[in-house]
């Protein structure tokens, strides 16, 4: 015997502002923005704007705060050696080589372990490493050309610092790291928030800033984290400071962990909120470490 479909019904749903019920000739249609409320049809929204605004806002202000803070609480992809992949440890750049061949950041770890069985060439696509800096911008601009994001980001970053024989050109380093952004580079964003917080490359500005980082700690960027928490601790807003620390501390970012200490020795964190956080701090660090990895320490790759 077959089980009748559930039916839905609708008769105590009413339009917020002229009371009328759903049916099937009136369509309800939720408010976008805080999806609290009911309406029938346009006009009785903008009607009901009034009465309603200050409670949309602070919905709407919840349902974002609970987006915030309830995503990016894994490290992204690109953050795990793609050869033994663990997560690389933080600050990435200390413990990873960057490869332009295929735009992997590679773990010391791995590098020393192919190094050990003779290979001198890439250790993921085995390719033959630049002789120059030269063929180090030839094979990133075949990779840019292919609108590769990680490679458009790395782009940017040489237009900004001269490196790799080109001129400095401020104006074209932004233009790709927006372009990288937007092609969904979690690095770019950061980096762009960095120039709109310093000034350096643009005209500063703060919300600018966070709204970069904002996109990327949602999709796990862990350095992104850490600056909201500093940006809103710099605000005094030090409970939300100390959401967005949590998160990044828990995801083995050792700056973060510091700043909870400090909170905590000032008053603003729990002995219990401190103990959890410093066991995740720790769990996450476990994660990262490998004999390689502790093998190769001190090597530049």
């Amino acid at each position: 015997m077959k089980c009748a479909p559930a039916v839905v019904d609708k008769s105590d749903e009413a339009c917020a502002n002229c009371g009328k019920h759903g049916s099937d000739t009136i369509k309800l249609k939720s408010c976008t923005a805080c999806r609290l409320v009911k309406y029938c049809c346009v006009d009785c929204q903008k009607a009901h704007r009034k009465l309603h605004r200050k409670a949309c806002k602070q919905r709407a202000t919840e349902l974002k705060d609970e987006q915030l803070y309830g995503q990016g609480h894994e490290r992204p992809e690109e953050d795990f050696c793609p050869i033994c992949t663990l997560p690389i440890p933080l600050p990435m750049d200390e413990h990873s080589g960057f490869n332009a061949c295929c735009m992997k950041r590679i773990c010391k770890g791995c590098h020393f372990a192919a190094e050990k069985r003779g290979i001198r060439d890439c250790p993921f696509c085995r390719t033959p490493l630049p002789d120059s800096d030269a063929d180090l911008l030839a094979m990133a601009q075949a990779r840019v050309a292919k609108k590769d994001p990680t490679a458009i980001f790395s782009l940017g970053q040489n237009y900004s610092s001269g490196d790799l024989g080109l001129q400095k050109d401020m104006k074209k380093s932004i233009e790709l790291l927006t372009e990288a952004a937007e092609l969904g580079s979690l690095e770019a964003l950061y980096s762009l928030g960095l120039a709109y917080m310093n000034g350096d490359l643009v005209q500063r500005n703060e919300v600018k800033a966070a709204e970069f980082w904002t996109k990327a700690a949602m999709q796990g960027h862990v350095l992104s984290r850490n600056n909201l928490g500093c940006y809103e601790g710099q605000k005094g807003n030090y409970d939300r400071a100390l959401k967005h620390l949590l998160i990044s501390a828990r995801m083995g970012h050792q700056g973060s962990l510091g700043a909870i200490k400090m909170m905590f020795t000032n008053g603003y964190v729990t002995k219990e909120q401190y103990a959890e956080v410093l066991k995740g701090y720790h769990d996450a660090v476990e994660e990262m470490k490998s004999h390689d990895r502790d093998e190769a320490k001190g090597r530049r790759y």
